[in-house]
């Protein structure tokens, strides 16, 4: 089965969905999917895949913003920032918007 990992920091946001998306560089998760979840070492459960949306960057909307849990464009880019790198997040990269439901 395939897996959607978080930090552990995302758990809370995660359980009360707060966090209901994911900003990955990359995905093989297609809408259907059936995902296992883990926060840091943590099984959650599973989740269904919603929906996967390729974008640029600096093209998510205020809501997808919110939906992966966080309250500005600038607290989402210093978190994708520490994950993948400043110089790659300020590249304006295409990303995948991976909206999850748990199950």
């Amino acid at each position: 089965m395939k897996k959607l990992v978080f930090k552990f920091d995302y758990i809370s946001k995660i359980l009360t969905g707060e966090k209901r998306s994911t900003i990955r560089l990359s995905t093989d998760l297609k809408e259907g999917d059936v995902v296992e979840v883990f926060a840091g070492c943590v099984r959650i459960g599973r989740a269904v895949i919603k929906r996967v949306c390729r974008k640029k960057l600096e093209e998510l909307s205020e809501e997808e913003i919110k939906m992966d849990g966080f309250k500005t464009r600038e607290d989402l880019h210093r978190a994708l920032a520490r994950i993948y790198g400043s110089r790659k997040i300020n590249s304006n990269p295409y990303i995948y918007i991976i909206e999850f439901q748990l199950q």
